[in-house]
């Protein structure tokens, strides 16, 4: 099946695999990993993850490397995100020994999915965890069930990467304070939707979301983390509401790697204007870089330059060289699947 994509325009979407790998909690205990090729969920129509919410995931790849070798980035971090979320969605964690078999094993499974090198392309993981009783009623799940599939997909930036417009609009928030925010929860990403659809009509790719409390303060950019860069210094928003990217720990201990100082802070919107560079960063793009800022309100214009800035390309080829292995390890954030 593999040997009939091409690796070159496969784009960002979902193609069919060898298999997935599964294992379940019945309130007692997790069973053994299971490995299937069926693609569906088989479901009762009262199956609580369908009508509360009670859902988690996360997203991580699988590199070809220069050497030929297959690289799995931080799966470690992935692991405990995941439990994070499922605690806060009071269903029983997944050990991080079982997560990481599952995603391993996942890999060597459909090795021949995982595209060559020269491509530029890599395996995208999605791991998830939902409440699997049936039953009616807002309460904890003590059944769970744990699925990992994955797919083969291209570049986010085919032909390199490219300066996104960004747009502040106030209609809505992101997450409420002290809310599920900093998780990755289903629900977060379709309560984006409406704002997220606003922006694309009005020719931006990403919305810039503040805090809910005061409308004060950067969050997030889309479903991304956003830094910026001024005076040496990489800049990330701090706040209980983000959800801790495993990019953006990547790419602050690469920014003091190579000298900066970092700053985890609350980030007023008025010192956005102060910044030399600015992106936003996660799993699909590494880093999608900021060219300019639009705020509906105010009317106000940021403008960032008209190509990539030298600090984004510069940690942005850092991260990649890591992962595909053009460079050392240092850290040990990969895993190889022999």
């Amino acid at each position: 099946m593999a040997a009939n994509i091409d690796w070159n325009n496969i784009g960002f979407g979902y193609r069919k695999t060898n298999a997935n790998v599964r294992c379940s909690f019945d309130g007692k205990e997790w069973s053994p990993l299971t490995i299937t090729e069926d693609e569906y969920i088989h479901m009762h129509m009262s199956t609580m993850c369908l009508h509360y919410g009670i859902e988690a995931f996360e997203g991580l790849k699988a590199f070809r490397g220069v050497d030929g070798k297959v690289r799995l980035f931080r799966v470690e971090e992935n692991a405990r995100r995941l439990q994070a979320s499922a605690r806060k969605l009071c269903m029983t964690p997944l050990p991080e020994d079982i997560f990481i078999e599952a995603c391993i094993k996942l890999v060597k499974l459909n090795i021949e999915f995982v595209p060559p090198y020269e491509s530029g392309a890599s395996l995208y993981i999605r791991p998830f965890i939902y409440g699997a009783q049936v039953a009616l009623g807002v309460h904890t799940c003590p059944e769970t069930e744990f699925i990992a599939f994955c797919s083969p997909v291209g570049p986010y930036f085919k032909g390199g990467m490219q300066l996104i417009k960004v747009v502040i609009d106030r209609i809505q928030d992101r997450a409420a304070p002290r809310g599920t925010g900093d998780i990755k929860a289903g629900g977060n990403y379709a309560s984006s939707l409406l704002s997220g659809e606003k922006a694309s009509k009005l020719g931006y790719a990403n919305v810039m979301y503040l805090d809910a409390a005061q409308h004060k303060y950067i969050e997030e950019c889309g479903a991304a983390n956003f830094f910026g860069i001024k005076n040496g210094t990489y800049v990330t928003p701090q706040s209980p509401s983000i959800l801790p990217s495993i990019t953006n720990k990547s790419l602050r201990t690469l920014a003091e790697d190579m000298g900066m100082k970092v700053e985890q802070r609350p980030i007023p919107v008025d010192e956005l204007k102060t910044f030399e560079e600015a992106g936003a960063c996660g799993t699909a793009a590494v880093i999608s870089p900021i060219g300019s800022i639009f705020d509906i309100d105010t009317e106000e214009y940021i403008e960032y330059g008209k190509e990539v800035g030298p600090v984004c390309l510069k940690l942005y080829n850092a991260l990649r060289d890591i992962q595909y292995g053009r460079t050392e390890d240092i850290h040990g954030w990969c895993t190889i699947v022999e």
